[in-house]
């Protein structure tokens, strides 16, 4: 319920204080939330007919609302429902309070204060929210009283080549050991690896250590490995351990008074007695945890610090330390399972696991084996030889990889393409995995200098490729890839993802971060075909499967990165967008837009389109093999008008063919040239093409669309993702290539990085090839009306 009260002063919306009692609005008053709110139709109107609705970006409130008047009985104060709309910012009030969860003010009260200021006021008006709290620990707002769930998958960091630039970020050791989840709940203690493998009974010195801590329905993030004695990470250390311990049965290496002690290293802390605190600031949770750990003083449980230096100079500095390297992350993220931009990993060198696929014999003294031969998978699936490791073996480890692989023996070598190995190898099944830390990739694919760190389990082979950042690696390896993979494509640190996790497409199960990764890997591309023209929007708050909005115009702060254009270039209407950077795109994105619209004009020109486009739209029961042959009849024709078409797919049913024209006509020639070709086209093969669409008068038949050629109107940009089912992407593609397609949809956004080297090659004569129109019209017998 809303009540509708008198106007208030503008002044009245920064006071934040007391007023006393007797007094009008007597009690405790702040600032409860700030942001901006966005009218949906005109706001006017709306409130006059009694329903507005409007858009929320505060800090607590986000997403669409509705008021609705209601019928009143004479009341003095009209009363008004504010209805939360059905989006990605919906929760069930069964399941979420967010005046409870969110009491305070947004601007200067803290908690503390929060509280001080309410028992001033009357002590009985307390929420239960913060009286909980305040026993608590002093809990930071944004906690929320919770059950632990039974399970809990960690937050992943994504690999970056260098760190951050924008934002607060603190970095910690990247440590070499292994991840461990930790369930507390009073004297029960359970320890689960990243892939949710329950460890506790291979480590019950430390569920010993853990349970002394007396912490209950808390779960701790953090890392275990064993230091040498130069007090460092040593992963070997960690793995003979584990191995140790497996063989006797005994735990006296996992003692903290043992040389090999394991160490638990606690970095996070998603839940503390019975609160969830995945939303609060990661400032927060450390905080809360680093006072919680330093009450105990158990040596075999640490909180992992944070330094304060410059990124830079830190990374240097653990490199030169022999550290694997840093994780960073963002200072003000929430607590998220799955990989995310908000924690990187910065490695030191580089580093990674490989598949073994074979091994040499040993030379001299040595005994065991020479080397191994490394390989991972490529995009196709195919093992490809990486080069081989010789060194970092202790004598123990050659002799058990000797024994172990002597059992996994097969005929013939495993690599693909039989690369060239000298001596005589002995090939094996390529199924163990193999730690190797190597200075860098050579032109040809293979490592240099690569040192063996020790075996891996727990990983999937198939999806074992070259790690690396979405920074030209086709450069590093041009021999390994020449495209990024979607999966390890790095996002800008400074764009804020809600809610990745949320899937956009049944049919693929692609996630909006899915599509984010789509469109930075596709950026560089995509902006030649954006660069200069106006743009609509086509937003799905639900995903291909719900409501679609045609968005052509924004405020100036809706959209970082997007430009607003003079409105100039469309009298009487607000301004038009231009996307003119990767942050743009991303931005618009990341409000939920799949679809990028273009016009066929230039903002510094835009009373003469430089492009004429044919839609090709196939009716109900046209085969593919039929679009096929209409695109090379249309081209055909419009070769013979002396015009040099291009050709795309449309990413849905249809094919775009695309003529570039020099600035000499308007608008109105232009798309009345166009509506001619078409035209004849119809009246020429009439059992292919018809001039008027509608679906009955297109059955069996192709509509070949002029109307993109209008002012305003707009085509989907190529490289843009469609809001169908699947999630294809308009690509170009060479007339030679159209024969090999299977559908307009061919691309998708799973796929597209088979793609993205070819990129926009295949368009290389676009620009010199425009024309004038005069001489097609011309040979056709148009004539301006």
């Amino acid at each position: 319920m809303a009540v509708q009260v008198e106007d208030h002063p503008l002044a009245y919306g920064d006071f934040e204080g007391l007023i006393p009692v007797k007094q009008y609005g007597a009690g405790r008053v702040i600032i409860w939330d700030s942001g901006v709110w966005i009218p949906s139709v005109d706001a006017a109107q709306g409130f006059k007919e009694g329903k507005l609705k409007f858009e929320l970006r505060g800090h607590k409130l986000m997403g669409r609302w509705t008021l609705v008047r209601m019928r009143g009985n004479g009341e003095k104060q009209v009363a008004w429902l504010l209805i939360k709309e059905l989006d990605e910012y919906e929760r069930r009030a069964s399941e979420y309070d967010i005046t409870k969860a969110l009491p305070d003010s947004v601007c200067t009260q803290s908690v503390e204060q929060a509280a001080g200021l309410t028992r001033a006021v009357n002590a009985k008006t307390k929420t239960a929210h913060l009286v909980t709290a305040l026993a608590q620990a002093e809990l930071p707002a944004g906690a929320v009283r919770a059950s632990v769930p039974l399970k809990l998958a960690p937050q992943l960091a994504t690999f970056a080549p260098h760190p951050p630039e924008f934002g607060e970020w603190i970095y910690e050791v990247k440590f070499d050991g292994y991840r461990l989840m930790t369930r507390l709940t009073g004297a029960s203690v359970n320890c689960f690896t990243r892939n949710g493998h329950d460890w506790t009974t291979k480590v019950p010195q430390l569920a010993k250590s853990l349970a002394a801590l007396g912490l209950s329905e808390t779960w701790l993030d953090g890392e275990i490995v064993v230091l040498n004695s130069q007090g460092m990470p040593d992963f070997q250390l960690l793995q003979q351990a584990f191995e140790t311990r497996s063989k006797t049965g005994a735990s006296a290496l996992l003692a903290p008074s043992a040389a090999t002690a394991i160490v638990y290293y606690v970095f996070d802390m998603p839940f503390f007695q019975g609160f969830d605190l995945r939303e609060l600031a990661l400032t927060e949770r450390r905080a809360l945890l680093e006072k919680q750990l330093g009450k105990q003083k158990i040596g075999a449980i640490k909180f992992s610090a944070a330094f304060d230096a410059p990124s830079k100079q830190l990374l240097l500095s653990a490199c030169n330390l022999g550290l694997e390297g840093l994780i960073g992350k963002r200072a003000d993220s929430p607590y998220q399972s799955g990989r995310s931009m908000d924690w990187v990993k910065l490695k030191c060198g580089k580093r990674q696991a490989f598949l073994i696929g074979g091994y040499t014999d040993p030379k001299g003294a040595r005994t065991g084996l020479g080397a191994l031969l490394l390989g991972h998978y490529d995009d196709s699936g195919m093992l490809q030889y990486a080069g081989n490791v010789g060194s970092g073996f202790t004598e123990k480890a050659l002799v058990e990889l000797t024994r172990v692989l002597g059992k996994m023996a097969i005929a013939a070598s495993p690599f693909s393409g039989n690369p060239s190995i000298s001596g005589s190898p002995h090939w094996v099944k390529p199924t163990l995995l193999a730690e190797i830390s190597f200075a860098e990739w050579t032109n040809t694919g293979r490592i240099r200098h690569g040192v063996f760190q020790g075996l891996l389990a727990n990983k999937k082979n198939v999806a074992l490729m070259p790690e690396a950042p979405n920074k030209n690696p086709g450069a590093e390896r041009p021999a390994l890839a020449k495209t990024p993979d979607p999966a390890r494509i790095l996002l800008p640190a400074s764009l804020h993802i809600t809610h990745p996790e949320r899937i956009i497409d049944l049919q693929s199960g692609a996630t909006k971060l899915d599509l984010l990764k789509h469109y930075a890997a596709v950026a560089a591309l995509m902006l030649v075909h954006l660069k200069g023209r106006p743009v609509s929007l086509v937003r799905a708050p639900t995903g291909t499967g719900g409501a679609l909005f045609f968005q052509k115009h924004a405020n100036p702060t809706e959209i970082p990165g997007i430009k607003l254009l003079s409105e100039a270039l469309d009298p009487g209407h607000a301004s038009l967008l231009e996307i003119t950077s990767t942050v743009g795109l991303l931005s618009a994105a990341q409000m939920n837009t799949l679809e990028f619209h273009t016009w066929n004009g230039v903002a510094a020109a835009i009373d003469t389109p430089d492009r004429m486009i044919f839609d090709l739209d196939p009716g109900e029961n046209v085969a593919w093999a039929n679009m096929q042959e209409a695109a090379l009849l249309l081209r055909t024709l419009l070769e013979a008008l002396g015009l040099l078409p291009f050709i795309k797919t449309s990413g849905g049913k249809g094919l775009h063919v695309v003529v570039p024209l020099k600035k000499v006509h308007d608008w109105a020639t232009v798309k009345g040239f166009s509506r001619a070709v078409v035209r004849h086209l119809a009246k020429t093969i009439p059992q292919k093409f018809v001039a008027k669409s509608g679906p009955k008068n297109r059955v069996g038949k192709i509509f070949v669309d002029y109307l993109r050629n209008g002012f305003g109107a707009t085509t989907v940009s190529a490289w843009s993702a469609r809001a169908r089912p699947g999630l294809g992407v308009s690509v170009p593609i060479a007339w030679n290539e159209l024969p090999a397609l299977t559908s307009s949809a061919h691309w998708r956004i799973n796929n597209i990085a088979e793609r993205i080297s070819t990129g926009n090659s295949v368009w290389d004569a676009y620009v010199k090839s425009a024309r004038s129109l005069n001489n097609a019209m011309k040979i056709l017998g148009y004539r301006i009306a």
